[in-house]
């Protein structure tokens, strides 16, 4: 049943640090491109009834060089990734993924940000962030905090975030090495993913898959495998033993595991 608009709660707000003192004094639920909340507000499954807009923050919205890393704004929206010559130069793989993320309506209002507080192992932005190292900024009224995405999620669209806290940035290093993203689903494009990985071939390779676990994951033996000069065949048989998919409405586990090894045979021959 379709939540009734009646029983919501809504604020908004155009400046960081009131959405801040608001979050921390009133525990409401940050909305921003709602491209995932609405959903759940379609269905009737979302729990929450006090939102905060903060849609209008536009000093969220940045794509900027600081220092050697790659800032993007938390607000910032597939749209202005896949336009950006910033992101185009130091993060194709990110762009690539946003091109795969709905169709243009979602790609203009759909967040980087909602996309990572959102949570869902199947986010198309997620294995981009992991195989680039990239650190979650958080921030409250009081405090900043900076958590690597590997350690950011603690279960299934569970996080180390709290309630008074904000996504505000991602900070992306320089990725030293050839890049690649590819997605699986029923469709290119406007399905969620069956299967999605991202990948950096260096010296020390990078591996990132969602879709295989309740969070995005990296493959680090897999990666140690690659780096040691193992064969592709030896590399497979690792991620054989290090993911453990499941079965569910878009999948079965054998279907996702299968792609999963060919994905890195794709990887490893496209970028060689």
């Amino acid at each position: 049943m379709r939540t009734a608009v009646s029983e919501l709660d809504l604020r908004s707000t155009a400046s960081l640090d009131d959405a801040l003192r608001i979050l921390r004094d009133e525990r409401r639920t940050p909305l921003a491109g709602a491209t995932d909340l609405y959903v759940g507000l379609n269905f009737g499954t979302l729990p929450q009834r006090a939102f905060l807009d903060i849609w209008a923050v536009d000093e969220l919205r940045g794509v900027a060089e600081r220092g050697d890393a790659l800032v993007l704004g938390a607000l910032a929206t597939y749209t202005s990734l896949i336009r950006s010559p910033l992101v185009q130069r130091r993060l194709p793989m990110l762009v690539e993924a946003a091109r795969q993320v709905g169709g243009v309506q979602i790609q203009n209002r759909g967040t980087i940000g909602g996309n990572i507080a959102n949570g869902s192992p199947a986010g198309d932005s997620l294995p981009v962030f992991a195989a680039a190292d990239a650190v979650i900024v958080l921030r409250s009224a009081d405090s900043e905090r900076r958590i690597p995405i590997t350690e950011y999620y603690t279960g299934y669209r569970a996080t180390v975030m709290r309630p008074d806290e904000l996504i505000v940035a991602i900070e992306v290093p320089p990725v030293e090495g050839r890049q690649w993203f590819r997605k699986v689903g029923t469709r290119a494009a406007q399905a969620i993913s069956k299967i999605v990985v991202a990948g950096v071939r260096s010296a020390k390779p990078s591996v990132a898959y969602g879709s295989v676990a309740p969070t995005v994951v990296r493959v680090p033996r897999t990666e140690e495998a690659l780096a040691a000069g193992a064969g592709i065949d030896a590399a497979v048989s690792v991620l054989e033993t290090e993911i453990k998919p499941i079965d569910d409405i878009r999948s079965t586990a054998e279907y996702r595991l299968r792609v999963a090894t060919n994905l890195l045979r794709r990887f490893w021959a496209e970028t060689a």
